[in-house]
């Protein structure tokens, strides 16, 4: 297969095909009350979208406008805030002892309504920072419905074998987490081969809008949930699903509807960041988490020893 058939088929066959079964994935970890928690933990909800849905564009248009980035590299960092969550966001979760009911149902919701929203903000961007007469045209509905497609769509085939065959979901959902992390670090390496000429030159252009964007949403994330009262489990997911973008569909966006391989390195940058971060952040919560118990079990036995 020539270089550019195999540039065509990844971008046309094996993104879109692996975007469907990493959401069918999510949908494999989801119950209809995974929705409803919604009422059940208003707060704590709440306080994630607002961050995910509202706060995240933002930051990320501030930087993306005040950093002297290329036009390329500013939608590439529109991409990225426009696609909240992930199962990359639950799985860094689970290993930072946070709560995973929070985290999936924040995914699950953000999932539905940025199919929505992306098309529209996603338009304003182009128009933003290619101008308005520039050849990136994003239709909007036929945006919405190939997010459907790739998304709403796999997730409920997910949700339904979860719900009729429950014991293939949890044999099936271990392997699509795996393929979604491997699947992730093949697109980066992709990307990096075939924008070999550039890589060094957008490592050094949007690796520090990347870093940025990325600590200041996981401090925003942290400390609003914070400052609102939540349990440290629920910080410490509200601070993963702002930090970790669905960087995958960033990059499915950027290479098949918009056909552009510059945008597409933002999110591939940002993906090594935000792993890097992550992993330092499941650290510092682990330790957190390991020493409140230390004390909760050391003040028990204190207590046990008065009575």
């Amino acid at each position: 297969m020539e270089g550019v058939e195999l540039v065509t088929f990844v971008n046309s066959k094996v993104i879109p095909i692996s975007i469907f079964l990493i959401m069918m994935g999510m949908g494999l970890s989801l119950v209809t009350n995974d929705f409803k928690r919604v009422v059940k933990y208003p707060k704590a909800v709440a306080i994630g979208l607002t961050n995910q849905l509202i706060f995240l564009p933002l930051v990320g248009f501030f930087l993306a406008t005040s950093m002297s980035l290329e036009p390329e590299y500013a939608v590439g960092v529109m991409l990225l805030v426009l696609c909240p969550g992930g199962t990359t966001s639950n799985l860094f979760t689970y290993l930072a002892k946070g709560d995973v009911a929070l985290s999936v149902t924040m995914t699950a919701i953000a999932s539905v309504i940025t199919v929505f929203t992306i098309p529209i903000v996603l338009s304003f961007s182009l128009v933003y920072f290619m101008g308005a007469g520039s050849e990136f045209q994003l239709p909007v509905v036929k945006t919405m419905v190939s997010l459907i497609a790739l998304t709403i769509l796999p997730v409920s085939i997910g949700m339904l074998i979860k719900r009729y065959a429950s014991n293939v979901a949890e044999k099936a959902q271990v392997m699509v987490s795996r393929f979604g992390v491997i699947f992730l670090s093949f697109l980066v390496l992709f990307l990096s081969y075939v924008q070999r000429d550039i890589i060094v030159e957008a490592l050094i252009a949007t690796g520090p809008v990347s870093l940025i964007l990325n600590v200041s949403t996981m401090a925003l994330g942290y400390y609003t949930s914070k400052w609102f009262g939540l349990n440290p489990a629920q910080r410490r997911s509200i601070t993963m699903e702002v930090g970790l973008q669905n960087s995958t569909l960033s990059m499915f966006m950027a290479l098949t509807l918009l056909a552009n391989y510059k945008m597409s390195l933002t999110p591939a940058i940002y993906t090594l960041i935000m792993f890097l971060t992550a992993g330092i952040m499941v650290r510092v919560f682990t330790a957190q988490h390991n020493k409140a118990n230390r004390v909760e079990r050391e003040n028990s036995v204190l207590a046990a020893r008065r009575m």
